[in-house]
């Protein structure tokens, strides 16, 4: 009989990675259910359960059978009409029979689509699962995400980590086989120190339960995260505070701990002189602590930790992590306080040492580019160049300074801090520390229009500059990280009243003639609106992107009125036809032998072709009106009313008629015609 029941595997290892806990389980798991069911061992709907701790990768899969379901096998042959001659099989079919074992008179023919074969059809039986699984789970390992693998003691084997255990149950069946060296049992090991020994699983569906009650190990990788995550907010609830943490963080303690115990800790008040900023990322960082903070967002002089051990009494376990995290703090305290005693400006000269890139020089050098970037745009902007200037300046200042060498994530934030300490304008301190945002998708734009000139002259400065000596993105390779800073620029372009192309090419001006392509303001123009279709897709059809793109704007921050001006516009009973029509007026441009001029109503003699001249007319004041006071669907809305006469122009008016003066005249009452609608954008690629 073919035992359907659950099956588990269990690699029972040394402490794992914590920040790669969660992928290696996943890939574990996927791997091994994958193949399962590629095999037919599983049914194609199963899930599996995925258990991930420190010291274990597992995975549970219901269902799984004993026995691989038998096979039917069929194998091609000869064509039917070359399998005989003279009422004997050819050696091609004669050969094709004793491949398969059998005589000519035991085989078949079918169809394969194109003619009549030979086959021959037989039954595999199916594999044990005893005989595949090791070979199964041999292959999850090699597919794991861990670029470092290691040896231990005298073995040959290589894992992530030392491997001291292998499980493998199906239902309450042991599933014999070897992996790294390991046989499999029933067994495996708890929790470190809470477990009372050695943990015998009796079946593969009591895996999780037996560990939880014997081992004091919670199992799943998301049940932890998820009880870790619960308590911490109701100790968090309990002081009246929030927490101060990402998910990240929420994660690596899952990978760090089996048993969660969430304990309150505290440090000095007098340590609250010290940015807040710094605390929290040495508590994250260096000691996966958990910051506390106010209903205000200021931080608090107590935290919350995630401990492995659970204690009768454990203060002496708070009173050991306060300890430690007090020394962390006296060495942030000293670094902020060593760098107040040199103003910003005074760093300066040690970005000289600093190289920026061997091809376009030091920190120093672009700090001179961005001063000049940026005190132009803002001069674009409307607000102080010397302001903006002066934040330029001072910018990456804090990359030589002590705290920000300890904490490169500080850069920025130590800068502001430290503006603010050498009487710099509130504006400049805000400036360098805003000019980083957006960091990332979905961050926030820099606050206030001298953050923003500096902000997006430190993205064109690095996008034009690395563009420009050739190291262009490609495939998934960015190591200047390219698109990021053409989305930041792209996410603020949106949103100002600025140029793009100019502000690319006073950007590429700032460098030395002769250090970037001479093509690199157009190809870095291209590479933006390639960047913008992406960003727009989410909230635009393709076809309405295009439409817009398609005039090659620069002023972005109409690309919103405009595309919403398109997509009222394809709305309309008349849309449809206009596109057809309008991609029909460009292919005639196109072909056109000289460019078109201005209409000569004397020349129009067809009534459709006069009805259109006078449509046109009509129209034309009010649409430049609209387009002058950015009233895009306005305008489309007005263009929208020229179906008729276009249609009629179509049906009755031969474009290319015999008489050349007549039949450049209608090519420029077309080209006036495509000239109104081209305002907006190109509606003939709306057309289906």
């Amino acid at each position: 009989m073919n035992m359907n029941a659950t099956l588990l595997i269990e690699l029972l290892t040394e402490e794992l990675p914590p920040k790669a806990l969660s992928k290696l389980a996943d890939s574990f798991a996927s791997t091994i259910t994958d193949e399962l069911k590629k095999l037919q061992f599983a049914d194609a709907a199963a899930e599996p359960a995925i258990f991930a701790s420190p010291r274990r990768l597992a995975v549970s899969l219901p269902g799984v059978l004993a026995i691989q379901p038998e096979q039917r096998i069929v194998r091609k042959g000869p064509a039917v009409s070359a399998g005989m001659k003279d009422g004997q099989p050819t050696p091609a079919l004669a050969g094709f029979a004793r491949s398969c074992g059998v005589d000519v008179s035991a085989l078949t023919t079918l169809h394969d689509g194109k003619q009549d074969v030979y086959a021959y059809s037989s039954v595999k039986p199916g594999e044990t699962l005893d005989a595949v699984l090791a070979g199964i789970v041999a292959t999850a390992l090699k597919k794991l995400p861990a670029p470092k693998m290691m040896r231990w003691g005298d073995s040959e084997h290589q894992f992530v980590r030392p491997v001291h255990g292998l499980m493998m149950l199906h239902g309450d069946r042991v599933v014999e086989g070897g992996v790294l060296g390991l046989s499999s049992g029933r067994t495996t090991r708890g929790h470190r120190f809470l477990s009372s020994g050695e943990v015998t699983v009796p079946d593969a569906g009591s895996y999780a339960r037996v560990l939880f009650e014997q081992g004091k190990v919670v199992a799943s990788f998301a049940a932890r995260r998820e009880l870790i995550g619960r308590r911490l907010a109701e100790a968090a609830d309990r002081l009246g505070a929030r927490i101060a943490a990402d998910d990240a963080l929420f994660d690596e303690v899952a990978g760090l701990v089996e048993w969660p115990v969430v304990l309150e800790a505290g440090f000095e008040e007098d340590f609250l002189k010290v940015p807040q900023e710094c605390l929290i990322l040495t508590m994250q960082q260096n000691q996966k602590y958990f910051p506390l903070l106010d209903a205000r967002g200021r931080l608090l002089n107590r935290f919350l930790l995630v401990s492995n051990l659970e204690a009768g009494d454990p203060s002496h376990i708070v009173r050991g992590n306060e300890r430690v995290l007090r020394a962390r703090l006296s060495d942030a305290r000293f670094f902020f306080e060593q760098d107040g005693k040199t103003r910003l400006e005074d760093r300066l000269p040690r970005l000289g040492e600093v190289v920026y890139h061997n091809r376009i020089g030091t920190q120093l050098e672009r700090i001179g580019r961005l001063e000049t970037i940026a005190a132009s745009i803002a001069r674009e902007l409307g607000c102080d160049e010397a302001l903006a200037r002066r934040a330029a300046r001072l910018a990456k200042a804090d990359l030589v300074s002590d705290m920000v060498g300890e904490f490169p994530e500080l850069q920025g934030v130590m800068g502001m801090y430290y503006a603010r300490h050498d009487g710099e304008a509130e504006e400049v301190a805000l400036a360098i520390e805003g000019h980083y945002h957006p960091r990332f998708a979905g961050d926030s734009l820099p606050e206030g229009p001298i953050a923003t000139a500096v902000s997006l002259a430190d993205k064109l400065e690095t996008l034009v500059g690395i563009w420009g000596i050739g190291l262009v993105p490609t495939g998934d390779k960015d190591p200047f990280a390219l698109r990021r800073a053409a989305l930041g620029v792209l996410r603020m372009a949106l949103t100002l009243p600025l140029d793009l192309k100019t502000l690319i090419g006073a950007t590429a001006a700032a460098f030395p003639e002769g250090k970037l392509s001479a093509t690199v303001g157009e190809e870095v123009f291209a590479f933006c609106l390639e960047r913008l279709k992406h960003y727009l897709a989410g909230d635009y059809q393709g076809d309405e992107i295009d439409a817009v793109l398609a005039l090659v704007p620069s002023r972005l921050d109409e690309i919103g009125a405009v595309l919403d001006a398109v997509s009222a516009f394809k709305a309309l009973p008349e849309a449809s036809a206009l596109a057809a029509a309008n991609k029909r007026v460009g292919n005639i441009l196109r072909k056109a032998e000289t460019e078109p001029g201005k209409v000569d109503a004397s020349l129009l003699c067809e009534d459709a072709e006069k009805a259109l001249f006078g449509a046109v007319d009509r129209v034309a004041p009010d649409v430049e009106a609209r387009f002058a006071a950015r009233d895009f669907a306005g305008a489309l809305s007005l263009l929208a009313t020229l179906k008729v006469p276009v249609d009629a122009f179509f049906d009755g008016v031969m474009v290319m008629a015999d008489d050349a003066a007549v039949r450049a005249n209608r090519i420029a009452l077309l080209a006036r015609l495509a000239g109104l609608f081209n305002r907006v954008a190109d509606i003939s690629l709306l057309a289906d």
